[in-house]
């Protein structure tokens, strides 16, 4: 008697937890708003070159929606040469200069990779994937949730907390 009323319980738990999972995929897809601009076409192996790989990282830089305060600089890093590829490395550098310190106190750093096949059709599109300083999940361009601006205010603001902890 026991064993059908337990089994009815875990039934309806794991209704319950599919269905709240359900439901919480769907809000975050919603809130992640993807539009046409993150849905950006990538070059092809061989479209590519370093500037126009800056260049394709500022457009997909753009389509963030980041405060007014913020400012970057993209910075082309180095290649790395691979076995079936060649790896082309970019670094973003974020701040918040003000009028009273336009020289900020820390930056956050999103770094960007571009791998280059040699192996594939030169028809194929290149790889992009890019991580947030101090952060080890990788994020591929188009992704849910691939960006949001209080990761930069966080690294940001744990280098500042840092800096005021240690005493010269």
């Amino acid at each position: 008697m026991d064993f059908e009323k337990d089994d009815l319980y875990s039934l309806e738990a794991k209704l319950l937890i599919n269905s709240f999972i359900n439901n919480t995929y769907d809000e975050l897809t919603k809130s992640a708003t993807i539009n046409d601009k993150d849905k950006l076409n990538w070059m092809t192996i061989d479209e590519f070159s370093i500037d126009r790989g800056k260049a394709k990282i500022k457009e997909f830089i753009s389509t963030w929606k980041v405060s007014c305060n913020f400012l970057y600089c993209i910075f082309f890093i180095g290649e790395d040469q691979k076995k079936y590829s060649k790896r082309f490395r970019y670094k973003v550098q974020w701040s918040i200069p003000t009028c009273k310190k336009p020289i900020p106190r820390a930056t956050a750093s999103v770094y960007f990779t571009i791998d280059v096949s040699t192996v594939k059709p030169k028809s194929f599109p290149v790889n992009v994937y890019f991580v947030f300083e101090t952060n080890r999940l990788v994020h591929r361009p188009g992704d849910p949730l691939s960006f949001c601006e209080k990761w930069l205010n966080d690294i940001i603001e744990s280098k500042v907390l840092l800096m005021d902890a240690i005493k010269f």
